[in-house]
């Protein structure tokens, strides 16, 4: 019984984020959703869903803090340094044959990522030519994304993924180290417009070449994830690029057939 009440509790809760704030979790994947919410209530001292909901409904200064607890932001620059390995020496030569090219990273969090591909392709010769969209439903995160700052302690490991992704110059030609902290280089961001985009909400909104979308997908349900492929399926231009993180895949899509596999073991695709 008490399991039942509490699936009753999530449920409502999950109902009241959003109709209050408009951002839906009703369809993510619920082992994730309860371990992320518990430590919520341990964070706001709440022993019951219940009694966050009444906190989030009746204390608007809330939702901002619970919303790091509902989105993931764990993340680092050139994450899985082969993929980025293969974007540099069998992807980014495709894109080379294009006047403009448009890249969106859904889900950017706090900016590493697109930290990441605005050096490949600043490395590559492409970054003149590409307009960079970098989307996340957190906008406390998308600040911090447009800033650029990130700990110090974590650059070593951001060094050296870089170097394995095959990196043509020291990853500290692009940053200034001030403060306990590594502020990089404006001129990264100059062509990256940052905005709220919720994929389990919103519309394609641009045509893309190139679509980088990782460790976002394994935290949706099935049906969400089909939502997700609709939206890259309509977005990407003919022949354009598709990216996912290293535990997620297409293959149980219904939208499979619009993909084949680019390079199968660093999870790129391209649409056919």
């Amino acid at each position: 019984m008490p399991d039942k009440t509490e699936d009753i509790e999530l449920t409502l809760l999950l109902e009241a984020i959003y109709r209050k704030y408009h951002y839906d979790f009703r369809d993510y994947a619920m082992a994730s959703i309860k371990r992320r919410l518990k430590q919520a209530c341990a964070y706001f001292e709440c022993e019951t869903y219940s009694q966050l909901q009444d906190l989030i409904l009746h204390d608007e200064s809330v939702f901002p803090r619970m919303l790091s607890y509902l989105t993931v932001q764990v993340s680092e620059m050139f994450r899985d340094p082969s993929y980025f390995l293969a974007l540099r020496e069998k992807v980014l030569p495709h894109l080379h044959t294009y006047p403009s090219l448009k890249v969106w990273i859904a889900g950017c969090s706090t900016g590493e990522e697109l930290y990441s591909l605005a050096i490949l392709f600043r490395e590559e010769g492409l970054e003149d030519r590409t307009m960079f969209y970098a989307t996340d439903i957190n906008t406390e995160a998308l600040k911090k994304a447009e800033a650029g700052v990130f700990a110090m302690d974590r650059i070593p490991l951001f060094t050296e993924n870089h170097r394995k992704s095959g990196g043509k110059t020291s990853l500290s030609d692009y940053y200034t180290a001030a403060y306990g902290a590594a502020v990089f280089d404006k001129t990264l961001r100059q062509k990256t417009v940052f905005s709220d985009h919720s994929l389990v909400s919103d519309a394609v909104f641009a045509e893309m070449h190139f679509i980088s979308c990782r460790n976002v997908l394994i935290y949706f349900s099935r049906e969400l994830q089909n939502r997700a492929f609709h939206l890259f399926t309509e977005s990407l231009a003919h022949r354009g690029f598709l990216g996912l993180g290293s535990k997620e895949n297409i293959n149980f899509s219904k939208y499979r057939d619009a993909f084949q596999d680019f390079s199968r073991v660093d999870r790129i695709y391209q649409k056919v």
